[in-house]
């Protein structure tokens, strides 16, 4: 009798690994099927890389809650054990919410602790997608997404106006236009095969700068998204900001004794991982700044110098009211 159940035992196990086996084979070959002509191509799986959004907009009724969060200087003076690698300290903080009001039309609103002299920024804006890539479709080879975003800081004005201060200050707000700043931002993407790349041309404005900054700034950033195997993701990118070198060259000597004014471009690599629930990266950046508003035209922090930190982003999407046009 022990025999014989044994034996059924075997079998069963035998049954149930064989279904499984079959289940991720089908599984994996229609992973690797290619799609009809007209399906629309997910050039990218997520919102944002790390320091750049994504062409790609949220469906029709659908809500995504996402954290960033980029930690202090992981090496460098700032770094090392001492802080345990820049773990014990935050640069900045946001917590961000996006719908989707059409299959194109996307509204988001955020808040973020922000950095320097100018913190507590409140982000509102819109995500509009112009083309979606289809696959085997040479008619549509991109997707095209136009991002632009407000930016209020609800920080309190400094109060202290000498001469002096003022050159070196962000943050003496004599009106509310003195706490905006605004950005425009052209995503065109486009998938290779298992590779995902796009371009960002931006254009970033802001309302107050200190003595000699520039108000007015276009820079154009970058990303990848780079399959590596089927469970492991790198993705990456870069913004360059063309700025006015008799702008750069003032500023240098207006700091001069205080600190380092150099402004430096961003990069930021990470892994990207997908799971039924979350989307989660987990990424290196020298940006201290999250917001496009601040990175762009701000960044004092370089790789060269261990002036890089861990960040991570996480995302969760709700079903917040459903398409009745559709099934």
């Amino acid at each position: 009798m022990q025999k014989f159940f044994l034996l059924v035992s075997i079998l069963a196990a035998n049954s149930l690994f064989a279904q499984e086996d079959t289940a991720v084979s089908k599984l994996m070959n229609s992973m690797d099927e290619k799609p009809p002509t007209g399906t629309p191509t997910k050039v990218f799986y997520s919102q944002k890389l790390i320091n750049a959004n994504t062409v790609e907009v949220l469906h029709k009724g659908i809500l995504e809650f996402k954290v960033v969060h980029n930690f202090g200087d992981a090496s460098g003076s700032n770094g090392g054990i001492r802080t345990f690698f820049g773990l014990d300290g935050a640069t900045d903080v946001k917590i961000a919410f996006q719908a989707g009001l059409t299959d194109k039309l996307n509204v988001f609103l955020s808040r973020t602790k922000g950095g320097g002299n100018v913190t507590q920024l409140i982000e509102t804006g819109i995500k509009y997608q112009f083309l979606k890539q289809m696959d085997n479709d040479p008619k549509h080879p991109i997707s095209l997404t136009l991002f632009a975003n407000m930016v209020v800081s609800t920080a309190k004005s400094d109060t202290n106006t000498s001469a002096a201060q003022l050159k070196i200050k962000e943050n003496h707000f004599e009106n509310f236009s003195d706490r905006l700043s605004q950005v425009v931002q052209l995503m065109i993407a486009r998938k290779f095969g298992k590779i995902s790349l796009q371009l960002n041309p931006t254009y970033v404005h802001t309302n107050y700068v200190v003595t000699n900054d520039q108000k007015s700034m276009f820079a154009l950033g970058g990303g990848v998204r780079l399959p590596v195997t089927k469970k492991f993701v790198l993705v990456a990118d870069y913004f360059h900001a063309f700025r006015s070198k008799a702008s750069e060259a003032a500023l240098k000597k207006q700091y001069a004794g205080l600190y380092d004014a150099s402004r430096y471009d961003v990069f930021g690599i990470g892994v990207e991982i997908v799971t039924p629930g979350h989307m989660f990266h987990l990424n290196f950046t020298n940006s201290t700044n999250i917001l496009e508003n601040r990175f762009i035209p701000r960044t004092f922090t370089t790789w060269g110098k261990g002036q890089y930190r861990w960040g991570f982003t996480i995302a969760r999407n709700f079903v917040l009211f459903r398409d009745k046009k559709k099934k």
